[in-house]
């Protein structure tokens, strides 16, 4: 992970099963067209589940489909808690370089504790499942973090591009009724420091917003102005919180994120 954004595909390779249909292996489609429920329980077995499902698709109200609907999981602990109780604590599941040229490897074991503290505090905000949390974050492992405390308590969370405007990160707060923004002090770009949090107030200046708190991420060090009784350093408060937290299950069609349009041609649209 690279703190500017790359469009290089080669850095994730596809799964060995996808890359071999991919080359022409026709006994993936095959498997699939024989027995679709088959095949995508077989896949969906490969997580974690904390209640194992018993149906795999009910399509009974077409054209609306529900996947898994009685099996409950964690998306966070399947991505985290998983591979630590596996032995795994050690191994590196980030490796990150920022623009300036800092590093940071972070193991499963530390990547898990970091998760907690922030979903321990986010409780503490008085987040609870089905909120709504906007992340306007330039690329570092903090937002990795929230993204995953949000999965782990059920928050469904909204990631803003942090090159978009300060109009553009509203439309989606308001349309999401977003209560926490995550955000930093400010990003690198092409060796300099630029404010971020400035467009975070400046879109929260015009009318009532459902915005409760700001969370920042001392990035650049720049000087950045807060407001009382709202925004909050990360370093002061989810550092300084327990690496303890039991991840909660959900139904697996519960809400993880949600994905808005460009916005190029009209108000932005948001999928769930």
């Amino acid at each position: 992970m690279t703190e500017t954004t790359a469009d290089h595909l080669d850095a994730y390779p596809p799964s060995a099963e996808f890359a071999a249909a991919a080359n022409g292996d026709a006994s993936l489609y095959a498997r699939a067209q024989a027995d679709r429920d088959g095949f995508w329980a077989e896949q969906a077995r490969r997580l974690h589940w904390h209640q194992p499902f018993t149906q795999v698709l009910d399509w009974d109200d077409a054209p609306f489909a529900k996947w898994f609907a009685d099996g409950k999981l964690n998306v966070a602990y399947n991505c985290v808690d998983r591979h630590v109780l596996d032995g795994h604590g050690d191994r590196v599941a980030i490796h990150w370089e920022g623009e300036p040229g800092d590093s940071r490897d972070i193991t499963y074991a530390e990547l898990l504790a970091e998760v907690s503290r922030a979903a321990n505090y986010f409780t503490g905000l008085g987040l609870a499942a089905g909120d709504r949390v906007a992340i306007y974050m330039p690329m570092v492992p903090e937002a990795i973090v929230a993204m995953l405390a949000c999965a782990r308590l059920g928050l469904t969370h909204s990631v803003v591009f942090a090159g978009f405007s300060p109009s553009a990160l509203r439309q989606r707060v308001d349309d999401a009724a977003a209560k926490l923004v995550v955000t930093t002090d400010g990003q690198w770009r092409r060796g300099k420091p630029a404010p971020l949090k400035a467009a975070v107030d400046e879109a929260l200046a015009e009318g009532d917003s459902t915005v409760e708190h700001v969370l920042v991420v001392r990035r650049t060090g720049i000087e950045t102005a807060m407001t009382s009784g709202r925004d909050l350093w990360w370093d002061e408060t989810v550092a300084l919180g327990s690496p303890e937290h039991e991840a909660q299950a959900f139904d697996a069609e519960h809400p993880l994120f949600i994905l808005y349009t460009s916005g190029t041609t009209g108000k932005p649209k948001g999928i769930l």
